[in-house]
């Protein structure tokens, strides 16, 4: 890795343990229009950017609702989370000040939009060591896909074979593989079914950011 210029961080589930917010905003967003949250709902969203999730949402509860009033409402949902109460995983500060310190550019490749990334960043005092933060609602296609990668390493001024990707989903790790990256699946509770299948993907497997420090 010794031609590393750059790393992408994927945000939820990767450099914050946010994904309770998720499913906070799933359980309330579907009880308060008199629906359980399906065993597969969370899974077939996770990997969308809000406008999609909530097509996918609306045709399959059959709801009355405008996809700009959904969004919004998960949106007012979750940002209050984000601005005070989510943090950062177990040595990722750390990680982070180190690749920074050694050099390198930083980015975030995130399904969230900006105003939900730059809060939690703030709020956990990360937010100006990243030189871009870019959203998979700019490239108009999902992580199993390379452009998020692609255009994130082209803002940060280097080429994808420079690039190291962090991710703890496997349409993530396929998606920056894809783009030519090299590859490190994070362990998140969320996806922890498919660790094995993470570690064969990846190029790198880890529990922690304590293992890289």
């Amino acid at each position: 890795m010794s031609d590393i210029k750059a790393a992408i961080f994927d945000l939820d589930g990767t450099l914050v343990d946010s994904m309770y917010v998720w499913h906070k905003v799933d359980v309330d967003f579907l009880s308060e229009r008199g629906f359980e949250v399906p065993d597969d709902y969370s899974k077939a969203i996770k990997t969308m950017h809000f406008e999609t999730a909530a097509e996918y949402t609306i045709a399959r509860f059959n709801l009355n609702e405008t996809v700009e009033d959904i969004v919004s409402v998960w949106l007012n949902m979750a940002v209050n989370e984000y601005a005070y109460n989510v943090r950062l995983k177990v040595g990722a500060k750390e990680f982070i000040e180190k690749l920074k310190a050694d050099g390198l550019q930083l980015g975030i490749a995130t399904s969230s939009k900006p105003f939900l990334a730059e809060p939690v960043l703030k709020n956990n005092g990360i937010y100006d060591y990243f030189n871009t933060i870019c959203c998979t609602s700019e490239v108009g296609r999902d992580k199993r896909h390379p452009d998020i990668y692609l255009r994130t390493a082209d803002k940060l001024g280097v080429k994808p074979k420079e690039c190291v990707v962090f991710e703890d989903i496997i349409d993530g790790i396929n998606g920056a593989n894809t783009a030519g990256m090299y590859t490190v699946a994070v362990y998140d509770a969320e996806s922890s079914s498919e660790k094995e299948v993470l570690k064969r993907m990846a190029d790198k497997y880890i529990m922690s950011f304590e293992e890289l420090l």
